[in-house]
């Protein structure tokens, strides 16, 4: 194998962040990449790897030669990855790199963790397979123990990892997003390859895998289900006990334990809960006892005590109720994109931006668009109070102009049933069954983060099929929190919400349904140039442009004032603005794409949310709906 005679790096062309300029390729997204599951060790391996793209062809083995230097986690379509180029359907992109075990790791398991790759990975470890995985979104580990070559008394050994990956973006019909091969308008460069960070962590022979926490304010407690996993096989009955310590500003507040396998709960004689207001973490310690009392392992967490649901306020209407207290819930669309690294925030400090400027802008809510993001933008929506309406990646076939935009834009009248696979891009029952294996891992790996109120399986009817089903068995496996089935159209009168989209026409009160709450999921789309701040100069998209931030800001008061607020009283519980920042050729950010100018003014728009906010607030403060609190005492 020949080694890249490339030597160093440089970032490609285009629009930058602050952040992004920033970037020191020795030091690249260095923060712990799990805040729930910590352990006291671990090796980052972002950073300078070697990189090939070659044909897709049957039977080719490794690349002889290496093309150059690639900066992970960036997508290699990005920027800040140092290549900027697209990753066709007929190829392969390759990466390579060595690290050497530590000496004080030795002697136990050692997991290799991905944080994302879009789409098919195949990973091989000192040239033999170590494992693979599809599904460009959610995090994967492999147990790569078997697979090290042996150090000896006077070095560690060299140890290689090879990384392949095939994705086809839209041209196979697997879950995806917003990503194109031909990108306009809506549809932004696609995103190949590693995208989140990669790193080792040893673990002992014996150690917890993963874990389910499940808050009751009712009862005042919090459940805590464990997974064990072991090495030589056995089942989590081998091993002896799991104790759990909750934490409330350092002092200890609650402990339990349990046999592995067991029940373990935590009770709280009072409980802080989680708001937007308020948005208090508890922090959390779980360790794996062995028989004879030794710690096995410990995993340092944090969770929050808070509900969501929905039910009806005194007056009748159909609310999304947290910690049993009607909310209207304001939002902004966040698609999680950016100029520099696509899907990859240039920093922490960057995934922490966007947060802020959330909050410090007067939302409670955001809605997180087609993407799943790192673990620690979670985490920043956990600590600062911002509630999150994840929406699963949408896939399936291509656009079609009348199912996704004639008629429920133009002819709503017309109800369509999503049992016609064929014609919404899903005719095949493996791309049916894909979305739903997908769906699972996307609950199963963000179940645990407090700050997620809703779940979106489908946005505009964008690959939807059987959304009634869906969100029946999404309900099921996750009871916690409401589901939003067929955000904007086609609504299949399932699901929690009866959610729509409103662009084209003034705002109004949609017809109710039953006992789901009416959401206006989407609005607004207000879109202003900033010339020297965008993506490409010239022609952008956006639903309504305007020409000065004056007529911006005047545009968007009238928005709120006159057609949003009134219907806050009517019944409307929850509204989403479009968008938090440009995308690509979209300009309809409230930010520009490099989140330098904010487009409207804050002073005003802390002014209208607060009061928009206070419409439902004033009217029914404290009052408390289906006595959910009765028997846990509140401070």
């Amino acid at each position: 194998m020949q080694r890249t005679e490339q030597s160093g790096w440089k970032a490609g062309a285009g629009l930058k962040t602050r952040w992004g300029r920033q970037v020191d390729p020795q030091r690249v997204l260095t923060e712990y990449p799990r805040p729930q599951m910590v352990r006291d060790e671990w090796m980052n391996l972002n950073g300078l790897w070697e990189y090939a793209i070659t044909p897709r062809a049957k039977g080719s083995g490794t690349p002889d030669l290496w093309d150059g230097l690639i900066l992970v986690p960036f997508p290699v379509e990005s920027a800040l990855s140092g290549v900027q180029q697209p990753l066709g359907p007929g190829e392969w992109l390759w990466y390579r790199r060595t690290f050497s075990v530590p000496d004080n790791w030795k002697g136990r398991r050692l997991l290799l963790h991905f944080g994302a790759v879009d789409w098919e990975t195949e990973i091989w470890v000192n040239g033999r397979k170590a494992g693979e995985h599809t599904g460009g979104y959610t995090p994967f580990s492999l147990d790569i123990t078997g697979h090290l070559n042996a150090g000896n008394a006077e070095r560690s050994q060299e140890q290689e990892i090879i990384v392949r990956v095939w994705d086809p973006t839209d041209t196979f019909g697997q879950e995806r997003g917003k990503q194109a091969l031909n990108p306009k308008g809506l549809f932004y460069t696609a995103v190949s390859g590693i995208w989140q960070t990669v790193w080792l962590e040893p673990v002992p022979e014996a150690h917890i895998a993963s874990f389910r926490l499940v808050p009751d304010l009712a009862d005042g407690e919090l459940s805590v289900f464990i997974h064990i996993d072991s090495a030589n096989g056995g089942s989590d009955s081998v091993h002896n006990r799991i104790e759990a310590i909750a934490y409330a500003d350092g002092e200890i507040v609650a402990t339990g334990g349990s046999p592995v396998g067991g029940e373990l709960k935590l009770y709280f004689s009072k409980m802080k809960l989680w708001s937007p207001d308020n948005p208090f973490l508890y922090d959390l310690t779980v360790r794996l006892h062995a028989e004879d009392g030794s710690t096995l392992d410990t995993i340092q967490s944090y969770f929050a005590m808070r509900d969501f649901r929905v039910g009806k306020d005194k007056a009748g209407a159909v609310r999304l109720l947290l910690n049993g207290e009607p909310l209207f819930q304001h939002g902004v669309l966040d698609q999680g994109y950016w100029p520099d690294g696509l899907y990859t925030a240039p920093s922490d400090e960057a995934l922490a931006y966007d947060v802020e400027t959330v909050k410090r802008l007067g939302f409670n809510m955001v809605r997180k668009h087609i993407k799943i993001e790192p673990a620690r933008w979670y985490y920043h929506c956990d600590r600062l109070g911002l509630i999150v309406w994840q929406d699963m990646i949408n896939g399936g076939g291509g656009w079609n102009h009348l199912h996704h935009f004639i008629l429920p834009n133009f002819v709503s009248a017309i109800k369509v049933k999503d049992d016609k696979y064929k014609a919404l891009g899903r005719a095949e029952i493996s791309n049916r069954d894909n979305y739903r294996k997908e769906l699972k891992e996307m609950v199963d790996a963000l179940y645990n983060v407090p700050c997620i109120g809703v779940w979106v399986p489908f946005n505009e009817a964008w690959g939807q099929f059987d959304a009634a089903d869906i969100a029946e068995w999404l309900k099921a496996y996750d009871p916690s929190r409401p589901v939003d089935h067929a955000s904007g159209w086609h609504d299949q009168e399932a699901g929690d919400f009866k959610s729509v989209h409103i662009y084209f026409r003034k705002l109004k009160m949609p017809k109710k349904s039953g006992s789901r709450a009416v959401v206006i999921s989407e609005y607004g789309g207000y879109s202003l140039m900033e010339e020297g701040h965008v993506w490409r100069e010239g022609k952008g998209f956006g639903y309504r442009k305007f020409k000065s931030r004056e007529a911006l800001n005047a545009a968007y008061a009238s928005l709120i004032k006159k057609q949003l607020k009134p219907l806050v009283n009517q019944g409307v519980a929850a509204a989403v603005y479009t968008q938090l920042t440009d995308v690509e050729t979209e300009l309809n950010g409230i930010l520009t794409y490099d989140r330098e100018i904010v487009k409207l003014d804050e002073g005003l728009l802390n002014e209208l949310h607060d009061d928009l906010l206070n419409e439902l607030r004033n009217e029914l403060r404290n009052e408390l709906c289906n006595d959910m609190m009765e028997g846990a005492e509140v401070y």
